[in-house]
């Protein structure tokens, strides 16, 4: 464990991962910002972090026009990341637009997904709705025996670097000042009102004030939020993914795939990837990454061969369980400050869309520390007054 080198900060940021470092860059490179930055992340080597495990997939296949734009400005910024970084050693990065393919079995989805595809397109997504004949045409490698129609996008929607702008994020937060440090955050202490989180104790034993405390812990965010006696409805929930190769291969990239039974599928560079939730889904302790291999064999591997028969004749390759940082009450993101406690402010609950959104969610936290508002995306959909309100942010489309 680490000792900071202040007794106090301007914004403390707990968990350092994705959120914490997008959150940590987007604000020390803010002109209008010039305070201190403290990220307290429990395990620097993020071996078990959600952002370690995840398959770096981004998609404007949305239902909600936030969602939509949110995920716009994620592609914006893959394209641009050089000229973001402002560093001409950053990398230019590629974003694999192969597209989710959203495959209905019922005519009721199918007429959801048409009804979709009007809202995304009415935001300038290239979405598509395709009849089975259409996919046939364009995917003859699918079996679509009980399909009706699909949705497909091929302009910035597939998968990109997610681990090399995570690394950049870190790397120029530290370089434009921010403190990072390996320890835990372990007690919070209010104000006397109740209305300010006014320090942090970590597990070294050190009591840091803070002007602004932002909760980016990811699969643990609940537990952060009720040192400070705070409640939210996000748990970590199991994912899994799986790696392998075919002995065929198909002539042409596989699109990320949504089958029907809940299994999706994607290209994944010479190999393929797979992956699903288990089928009992419960809520696991933070530290709990035992796998269930029976799912590949029983569950995953059979609808891969129904699917895609040249997939009849696969080895797996590598296989691994991570956490959705889930929120089990609308499955989107709690973003923004509590209701009482005003300057404990909420990244979390992302359900999977994580990754994808947090160029825009960085940014977005940034400004609302820095000016009190958003200025470019409107996020206020995501607060956390719905939560308290009990009023569900609708989005048809979560995987």
């Amino acid at each position: 464990m680490q000792a900071p080198s202040h007794k106090n900060y301007d914004v403390i940021i707990v968990g350092g991962a994705m959120y914490g470092s997008s959150v940590a860059w987007w604000l020390s490179r803010n002109p209008d910002f010039d305070g201190s930055i403290l990220v307290i992340e429990r395990d620097p080597s993020y071996e078990f972090s959600s952002t370690s495990h995840t398959n770096s997939c981004i998609r404007q296949q949305f239902s909600n026009k936030v969602n939509i734009q949110i995920s716009q400005f994620g592609a914006e910024f893959i394209h641009g990341f050089q000229e973001f970084m402002a560093d001409p050693e950053a990398p230019t990065l590629t974003l694999q637009s192969y597209g989710y393919m959203y495959l209905a079995d019922t005519p009721e989805f199918a007429e959801t997904l048409q009804e979709l595809q009007k809202v995304q397109a009415s935001l300038g997504a290239g979405t598509k709705f395709m009849t089975r004949d259409d996919i046939a045409a364009d995917y003859p490698f699918y079996n679509l025996d009980g399909i009706i129609g699909g949705n497909h996008n091929l302009i910035n929607e597939g998968y990109f670097d997610g681990g090399t702008i995570f690394d950049w994020w870190r790397r120029k937060a530290r370089a434009n000042g921010a403190e990072y440090l390996h320890n835990e955050v372990t007690a919070v202490t209010l104000d006397p009102a109740g209305n300010r989180a006014d320090s942090v104790t970590l597990a070294s034993g050190e009591v840091v004030g803070c002007g602004t405390l932002v909760n980016c812990a990811g699969p643990r965010a609940r537990a952060v939020a009720g040192l400070a006696g705070i409640d939210i409805p996000v748990e970590p929930r199991k994912r899994y993914t799986f790696i392998f190769d075919a002995d065929a291969p198909l002539d042409r990239d596989l699109p990320l795939t949504i089958d029907p039974s809940g299994v999706h599928m994607r290209s994944d560079g010479q190999y393929y990837l797979a992956g699903c939730p288990p089928d009992d889904d419960p809520a696991v302790a933070y530290d709990d990454f035992i796998a269930d291999h029976s799912l590949w064999e029983e569950k995953v591997w059979p609808i891969l061969a129904t699917r895609v028969p040249a997939f009849e004749r696969i080895k797996l390759i590598n296989s691994w369980v991570g956490h959705y940082a889930f929120n089990t009450f609308d499955q989107n993101a709690i973003v923004g400050p509590h209701n009482q406690v005003s300057n404990f402010i909420f990244v979390n609950g992302f359900s999977g869309h994580g990754l994808q959104q947090s160029p825009a969610f960085g940014r977005g936290v940034a400004e609302l520390i820095v000016h009190g508002s958003y200025h470019s995306i409107d996020l206020t959909p995501f607060g956390y007054d719905r939560i308290a309100a009990q009023e569900r942010f609708v989005e048809k489309a979560v995987i």
